[in-house]
């Protein structure tokens, strides 16, 4: 009984109850249809697009926008402004902060992104993404501090010799590179001004930790000499070139880190560094048979400095014997063959030569050779301008100059390097008819008849320099070339000028030279003496057969005076020593 039951139970069920589950199913379904719809119907009327309705970035609405049509906007409406400095004010300094000294930007793509990921519902306002130096908008804001605000004191390690100096780390006040950098950033594009407070730190290192490091690697660096060997060839860095090489960084939060300085080590083990490394050979244009010819560059090879900095510091902290393998590493010349290719030197373009007397062997005529053998060769590129105190350096002793006549407070008396004033009178000349800019010079003084009048110019290191620029669009070759009584300078490159011309005025203002008696010695060179007088020079430039261009240049010569190396006649040897000139 009980199991036909069963049965019938399960062969007859009620037929009301499923009815009305469906329906209530049917209502429910239709219910959360209709909210998906709505919601559906939502978030499509929200986005429109990658980026959802209402967004804005500094007040720019990119709702409903494609990624490409919203970076097109941003570049639209911020790029004519990114040239907007920003105003700061920083521990009592105002300072304004330009976009390009800190490499400071919009970064649209990113700034897109982070539009397009804010949802329907989500945040509307859109901060923009701006990239900038942080190391260099600190130290632009640093400089311009109050140096006594700045209380904190990074720590420091020196070497005295051998001996390594502590410099104690302090707490205090100090500028903080990543809040200046938030606070620049927040405001740029915005007009607003950004505030800047100093922070209080406390330095990552005590004393204890500085002499510790002391006691233990900046001494055991320094205790013995480390051999450095590269392809085949060694040679002893000594510990004093260690010590100028090495040097303790301090952080932003005042923790020293050892770290090899390549350009004072490479100063310091010069002649070490020369044994291994062979130096390139510079491209250059050589005069032959009278037609300018490239000398092809070869490279050398020098000494990886970094790589040698970290086999360097793995090993100061290890006793003697200590060595390290290098690594040479190609190094080409700065001027290739190609470089002077492009310059277009073909020929000549100007030459200038002057005369002196005394033979090849003389003082004067020494010096001249000197400086002629310093310049032959100097290239000008197009654009550059050339020194010749920049390019010869101090002319002294040791650079074989020697004594002779120059002009010292309107006195001829010897002095190291006379005679160079002639060859810059020469290379002015070649200069000038080559049609060069003429930067700076400064004739002299005196006339000599040596020289063209007003179209001259000494030389003094370093207060005197003659300075001029190669404004044509091809390069210049200096050429220079000595007898026993000359020297001559000549410039090649591509004609660029018809002709260079001087007209002089006649001289005017004439004035006698008056005589003056000095002390009889060493430094007195008597003189015969000559007029001095005023005169103009009209530099005359022709162009594709026009005057392009009439450059005056004027000059007043003072009248050189009679210098006689005797007692002034008439006066008692008591006064000979007070009233000489000076």
């Amino acid at each position: 009984m009980t199991s036909t039951d069963e049965a019938t139970a399960i062969q007859t069920p009620e037929p009301a109850a499923p009815r009305a589950g469906l329906r209530t199913r049917a209502l429910i379904g239709g219910a959360v249809a209709a909210v998906l719809i709505a919601g559906a119907g939502l978030v499509a009327y929200s986005t429109q697009g990658d980026i959802s309705r209402g967004v804005t970035v500094l007040g720019l609405d990119l709702g409903g926008m494609t990624r490409i049509g919203a970076e097109r906007a941003l570049h639209r409406a911020f790029d004519p402004r990114a040239s907007e400095p920003v105003a700061v004010q920083v521990a009592g300094a105002s300072v304004t902060v330009q976009p390009g000294d800190v490499a400071m930007r919009l970064d649209v793509p990113a700034t897109v992104r982070a539009a397009a990921r804010r949802g329907a519902f989500g945040d509307r306002t859109i901060a923009p993404v701006v990239r900038l130096d942080e190391a260099k908008l600190g130290a632009l804001l640093r400089e311009r501090i109050d140096p006594e605000r700045i209380t904190f004191v990074r720590p420091g390690i020196t070497y005295r010799g051998l001996t390594p100096v502590p410099a104690y780390p302090k707490k205090g006040f100090d500028l903080d590179f990543g809040v200046a950098a938030s606070a620049v950033r927040d405001v740029w594009l915005t007009g607003r001004p950004a505030r800047i407070d100093l922070v209080e730190r406390v330095p990552a290192m005590s004393d204890a930790d500085v002499d510790a490091l002391v006691k233990g690697f900046a001494t055991a660096a320094v205790a013995a000499p480390v051999t450095v060997t590269a392809d085949g060839r060694s040679f002893s860095l000594a510990p004093a070139a260690i010590a100028r090489g090495l040097v303790f960084r301090s952080d932003e939060a005042g923790r020293l880190t050892p770290a090899i300085d390549g350009n004072r080590l490479r100063a310091a083990a010069k002649s070490g560094l020369a044994t291994v490394e062979t130096a390139p050979q510079e491209a250059k244009i050589a005069v032959a048979g009278g037609t300018p010819k490239i000398v092809a560059s070869t490279p050398g090879t020098s000494l990886d400095m970094t790589a040698l900095g970290t086999a360097l510091l793995a090993v100061l902290p290890d006793p003697a014997p200590r060595a390290i393998t290098a690594t040479l590493v190609r190094q080409e010349a700065a001027t290739t063959d190609a470089d002077l290719a492009t310059l277009g030197v073909k020929e000549r373009v100007s030459t200038f030569t002057t005369y002196f007397t005394g033979g090849a062997k003389s003082p004067r005529s020494q010096n001249i050779m000197t400086i002629a053998r310093a310049v032959d060769g100097a290239i000008v590129k197009p654009g550059e301008t050339f020194s010749l105190n920049g390019h010869t350096g101090p002319r002294d002793y040791d650079s074989g100059y020697q004594d002779a006549p120059v002009i010292v407070d309107g006195k001829l008396e010897p002095g190291v390097g006379g005679g160079a004033s002639q060859f810059t009178t020469t290379l002015f000349n070649a200069a000038y008819y080559a049609g060069m800019q003429d930067v700076e010079h400064k004739p002299h003084s005196f006339y000599f008849s040596r020289y063209p009048s007003v179209i001259e110019s000494t030389i003094f290191y370093p207060t005197l320099d003659l300075k001029f620029k190669n404004n044509t669009p091809y390069g210049i070759l200096i050429d220079t070339s000595t007898t026993s009584r000359s020297v001559t300078v000549s410039m090649w490159s591509t004609k660029y000028y018809d002709s260079v011309t001087t007209v002089r005025s006649p001289r005017r203002d004439i004035t006698s030279p008056p005589t003056v008696y000095r002390d009889p010695g060493p430094t007195c060179i008597p003189s015969s003496g000559l007029p001095g007088f005023t005169q103009d020079a009209w530099r005359v430039i022709r162009k594709d057969g026009k005057e392009i261009t009439r450059e005056k240049f004027t000059w007043r010569y003072d009248p050189e005076p009679r210098f006689v190396c005797a007692a002034e006649p008439d006066r008692q040897p008591a006064e000979q020593s007070p009233g000489r000139m000076r």
